[in-house]
């Protein structure tokens, strides 16, 4: 079934649910007796809506002579709010206590981290301690995230990628989240090899779309995509798609509707949509995430374009100098990511306009210079412009950046300079031997994704400045972004179109500002001893 050419659900859905023994409408009953955790729908029982319920009836309904389900494996590409945790939590108590469950059954929540596997597990452990008689016939043991039905000797665990530790498993029932986050394959071959055990087994795979191909989460939603067109027949595999197709005008409401079931259903916010859209419109990167985790359009390539330089442009016409920071709170970021090619040092501080003043200097040695000048960059440019430090030699002059952090803090009330936790560890001790503000910023999801956010905003609204700095502007351009499953976003150094060192220092020390909005600089409230981890 489409509208306007995008996939809503499955052809497999559509009419009349075979339902000959009635199991698909008791595991619709089992999940409603269920009750919400969460939200505004907390302590309210778990109403499946239309959707919801006609894929759990198709499952569990659609059985063999002999009483078998004949589906063994679900493949749901669903949009990111559309309430795919509540569904296979209540599913996987389904298959652990509920009528489907297997003697001595091994119900697995898998997923590409902890943090991940452990959503669906912690959605389903609150929702037996809602229930007095599901609390009293298992053993939940959060510290091995595991829930224990003794009566059946059934588990249900919740694991992450690390698959040397898998072997040995007789999985039952299979929940793989947001698979397209998975780094390898290792941990599907191993889990699904197990199940060879069975003879009913059930894999529930629920993901947004991915980018690029050659991936498990490609192969398996290629396949979906044959058995929905009908190129493969294969009854053992459901297909639910809700996707626009790829050149859909990603603006158009009437879309948004279609592909996102949640909408209609009345838990999806579609004003938070229209406040993505809007961001969508000027930020490459945010354009890309809304095509993937909203509209469900897998991404061509593993990259994503970032801001758009002709918008960067127009809040850095006018130069910014060392001094137009003076009397601000100035926060630097260093990174030192190479010893052979680029170093950066950017400090940056709150203007009076809700913008960043940006002000910093690149630096590489001699015969790194010497090399990117034979190969046509545009080094001797960035050299003239006085942003790019050339240093003697074949490595980073270290000491350079430090007589140069040693004379700004001096210049500019600075109170705190990042520096990248790894690989810097004597670099850190100097900086701190000098008494400077030194703290550590990591450069995972967690650290970079605020900054990375608010250096979007900041462009997007023309408040970025950093005018008269070519190198920076260069930095800005090669910059390709990963989203992980949750939508948060860092720049990926090995995916960038070429330097982007200046960029990472900027971020560093935003992010540091950011922190520190909330209350004063450690450094404000007394010297600590050794260096700050953040």
């Amino acid at each position: 079934m489409t509208v306007a050419g995008c996939l809503t659900g499955s052809r497999f859905l559509a009419g009349p649910i075979a339902d000959p023994m009635g199991k698909g409408e008791r595991a619709v009953r089992f999940v409603e007796k269920l009750r919400h955790t969460e939200g505004p729908l907390a302590g309210r029982p778990f109403k499946l809506h239309d959707w919801q319920a006609r894929i759990v009836r198709k499952v569990f309904g659609d059985v063999t002579e002999a009483g078998h389900r004949k589906i063994r494996t679900v493949f749901l590409l669903l949009p990111r709010g559309s309430g795919k945790t509540s569904l296979t939590s209540a599913l996987a108590l389904l298959c652990l206590l509920g009528p489907e469950r297997d003697a001595a059954g091994q119900v697995i929540a898998a997923a590409a981290d902890r943090e991940q596997a452990s959503i669906a597990y912690n959605a389903s452990a609150r929702a037996i301690r809602a229930d007095a008689d599901l609390s009293k016939a298992t053993r939940i043991v959060d510290s091995r995230r595991m829930i224990v039905h003794p009566r059946s000797e059934s588990t249900y665990r919740a694991i992450s990628h690390e698959a040397y530790s898998k072997h040995g498993l007789a999985v039952s029932t299979l929940l793989a989240d947001e698979i397209h986050a998975w780094p390898t394959r290792d941990l599907w071959d191993v889990l699904v090899s197990s199940m060879g055990k069975r003879l009913c087994p059930l894999t529930i795979v629920t993901t947004t779309a991915g980018a690029g191909r050659g991936t498990l989460a490609w192969d398996l939603y290629d396949y979906a995509l044959k058995v929905e067109r009908g190129q493969v027949e294969d009854e053992t595999f459901l297909p639910v798609l809700y996707q626009a197709p790829h050149d859909a005008d990603w603006r158009d409401e009437a879309i948004w509707q279609a592909v996102n079931p949640a909408l209609a259903a009345g838990f999806r916010s579609l004003d938070e949509m229209r406040v993505m859209a809007r961001q969508a419109a000027e930020i490459p990167s945010v354009r890309e995430m809304f095509r993937r985790l909203y509209l469900n359009i897998w991404g061509d390539a593993a990259t994503v374009s970032w801001v758009d330089m002709a918008i960067y442009d127009e809040s850095a016409k006018a130069p910014v100098e060392r001094a137009d920071l003076a009397g601000r709170s100035v926060y630097v970021g260093v990174d030192l990511a190479s010893v052979s090619d680029l170093a950066a040092v950017y400090a940056v501080a709150q203007d009076d306009d809700d913008g960043w003043l940006v002000w910093g200097r690149q630096y590489v040695p001699a015969d790194t210079y010497r090399k990117r000048i034979a190969e046509n960059a545009p080094y001797a440019a960035f050299k003239e412009s006085g942003r790019l430090v050339v240093t003697d030699g074949a490595v980073i002059d270290q000491e350079r950046i430090i007589a140069d952090l040693v004379e700004l803090c001096s210049d500019l009330d600075v109170r705190e300079i990042a520096v990248d936790r790894w690989g810097a560890t004597g670099f850190l001790t100097r900086l701190q031997e000098r008494g400077l503000p030194v703290v550590q910023f990591g450069q995972g999801f967690a650290s970079m994704s605020a900054p990375c956010k608010e250096i979007e905003r900041a462009v997007i609204g023309r408040k970025l400045k950093a005018g008269g700095d070519p190198v920076l502007r260069w930095n800005i351009a090669n910059i390709r972004v990963e989203p992980d499953a949750a939508g948060n976003i860092k720049f990926a150094k090995h995916k960038a179109l070429g330097k982007i060192d200046g960029a990472v220092a900027v971020a560093m020390g935003i992010g540091r500002a950011l922190a520190n909005e909330a209350g004063p600089s450690v450094y404000e409230t007394g010297r600590p001893e050794g260096v700050l981890f953040v």
